[in-house]
């Protein structure tokens, strides 16, 4: 990968749930201005990986880096956790994250939903941060749906909307949680050329995804997760086209549509 420095770094990570291990020890890093995609079958660890990047889930061993500054701990194994809450509200607020669901207030209009976090969270104007907003909701392609509810609106057109609202925050990375998966074909497309967009204007990104052509597209590091562990990654031309790992090659020839060679 790029000698650029790392925006989120990842070192050894182990993440148990009681006598459950997740995650076995794995290394990631995202740096500035790159996407990395995660791939693996359900269960393989990729959701959790990235929960524990964005401080969502506490890890019991390894290392958090956020742009070269390690995560404080506490505790020991199960009992481990962050030591500094504002060291935690700093990261996550430069970390955010679009969920599979799209997680919308369902009483306040598109705009209101865009502008809240960094209006009450950041304490930002609120009148710099509606210009920002609207901006961030003409770029996503719903800047007509500013005043119109989540329920008004589609299921593409609400993920939109929740990338709008991260991009608001303005935040140093995007992590992203299979945020096409609860879509159909039609409007799964519509959040793909939005992520592209993004892709294109250097932002960096992490992405947790079942689109294996949309992993190929977009990022410039694919990692294949399996069973807790980093089975293969690399650049996708190399991974989708040439895979080392058996259990890789199996993974691809079950998982449709398939990424079309360059």
């Amino acid at each position: 990968m790029s000698e650029t420095k790392p925006v989120i770094e990842i070192r050894d990570l182990h993440k148990s749930y009681g006598a459950l291990e997740v995650l076995k020890g794995v290394d990631i890093s995202a740096p500035a201005g790159h996407v990395v995609s995660m791939i693996g079958s359900s269960g393989s660890g990729k959701s959790t990986l990235l929960r524990c990047c964005n401080l969502l889930e506490d890890s019991q061993q390894g290392e958090v880096l956020f742009e070269g500054e390690p995560v404080k701990w506490k505790g020991q194994g199960l009992d481990r956790r962050p030591a500094d809450p504002r060291q935690v509200t700093r990261i996550r607020t430069n970390l955010a994250m679009v969920f599979q669901q799209f997680n919308l207030w369902s009483h306040m209009t598109i705009l209101q939903n865009v502008m809240e976090a960094p209006v009450t969270v950041l304490g930002r104007d609120r009148a710099e941060v509606e210009a920002k907003a609207r901006e961030y909701l003409e770029k996503v392609g719903i800047g007509d749906k500013a005043e119109a509810w989540p329920a008004q609106l589609s299921g593409g057109q609400q993920q939109r909307a929740a990338i709008a609202r991260a991009l608001c925050m303005e935040p140093r990375a995007l992590l992203f949680d299979e945020p096409t998966s609860a879509l159909d074909p039609e409007l799964e497309q519509e959040v793909v050329r939005v992520i592209k967009d993004l892709a294109e204007e250097g932002r960096t990104m992490i992405i947790v995804t079942h689109d294996m052509r949309m992993a190929h597209d977009v990022a410039d590091h694919v990692v294949f997760l399996h069973q807790g562990l980093i089975e293969e990654q690399g650049p996708p031309a190399e991974l989708f086209g040439n895979p080392k790992s058996e259990r890789l090659r199996q993974f691809l020839s079950h998982s449709a549509p398939q990424p079309q060679p360059a």
